[in-house]
Protein backbone atom coordinates (compact mmCIF):
# COMPACT_ATOMS: atom_id res chain seq x y z
CA UNK A 1 0.00 0.00 0.00
CA UNK A 2 1.61 3.41 -1.02
CA UNK A 3 1.96 6.31 1.64
CA UNK A 4 -0.87 9.07 1.39
CA UNK A 5 0.28 12.49 2.51
CA UNK A 6 -1.26 13.71 5.59
CA UNK A 7 -4.52 15.73 5.19
CA UNK A 8 -4.37 18.52 7.87
CA UNK A 9 -6.77 21.29 8.32
CA UNK A 10 -7.69 24.60 9.72
CA UNK A 11 -10.99 26.66 10.18
CA UNK A 12 -12.05 30.01 10.42
CA UNK A 13 -14.86 32.19 11.41
CA UNK A 14 -14.98 36.28 11.22
CA UNK A 15 -15.21 37.53 14.85
CA UNK A 16 -18.31 37.39 16.85
CA UNK A 17 -20.72 40.58 16.50
CA UNK A 18 -20.99 43.45 13.49
CA UNK A 19 -19.02 41.81 10.53
CA UNK A 20 -19.46 38.44 11.70
CA UNK A 21 -20.89 37.70 8.26
CA UNK A 22 -18.82 39.44 5.88
CA UNK A 23 -17.80 36.85 3.41
CA UNK A 24 -14.94 39.50 1.97
CA UNK A 25 -13.54 39.42 5.36
CA UNK A 26 -13.56 36.27 5.70
CA UNK A 27 -11.38 35.10 2.76
CA UNK A 28 -9.03 37.51 3.39
CA UNK A 29 -8.77 36.14 6.67
CA UNK A 30 -8.24 32.71 5.24
CA UNK A 31 -5.94 33.98 2.30
CA UNK A 32 -3.69 35.87 5.18
CA UNK A 33 -3.84 32.05 6.88
CA UNK A 34 -2.96 30.81 3.49
CA UNK A 35 0.02 32.52 3.32
CA UNK A 36 1.48 32.23 6.26
CA UNK A 37 1.34 28.41 6.01
CA UNK A 38 3.48 29.18 2.65
CA UNK A 39 4.15 26.46 -0.32
CA UNK A 40 0.87 23.75 0.83
CA UNK A 41 -1.14 21.87 -1.71
CA UNK A 42 -4.99 22.80 -0.78
CA UNK A 43 -6.90 19.57 -0.98
CA UNK A 44 -10.64 20.94 -0.58
CA UNK A 45 -12.25 24.30 0.81
CA UNK A 46 -15.26 24.22 2.39
CA UNK A 47 -17.90 26.82 3.05
CA UNK A 48 -20.81 26.87 5.26
CA UNK A 49 -23.12 29.43 7.46
CA UNK A 50 -25.48 29.37 10.83
CA UNK A 51 -28.16 31.12 10.88
CA UNK A 52 -28.06 33.76 14.39
CA UNK A 53 -30.33 36.36 15.47
CA UNK A 54 -28.14 39.10 14.16
CA UNK A 55 -25.71 38.31 10.87
CA UNK A 56 -24.94 34.69 9.87
CA UNK A 57 -22.47 32.95 11.56
CA UNK A 58 -20.00 31.95 8.67
CA UNK A 59 -17.21 29.92 8.57
CA UNK A 60 -14.40 28.07 6.09
CA UNK A 61 -12.23 25.04 6.37
CA UNK A 62 -9.21 24.57 4.33
CA UNK A 63 -7.87 20.69 4.26
CA UNK A 64 -4.41 20.95 2.84
CA UNK A 65 -0.91 19.06 2.78
CA UNK A 66 2.53 20.05 3.47
CA UNK A 67 3.85 19.81 0.05
CA UNK A 68 4.57 22.31 -2.74
CA UNK A 69 1.85 22.82 -4.82
CA UNK A 70 1.57 21.50 -8.22
CA UNK A 71 2.23 24.15 -11.08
Amino acid sequence: MADSPTVEHFSQSNPAGPGQGDVAALLRRVADSLDELGDVQVQDVVFGSAVTAGEDDLHVTVYFHREPRRR
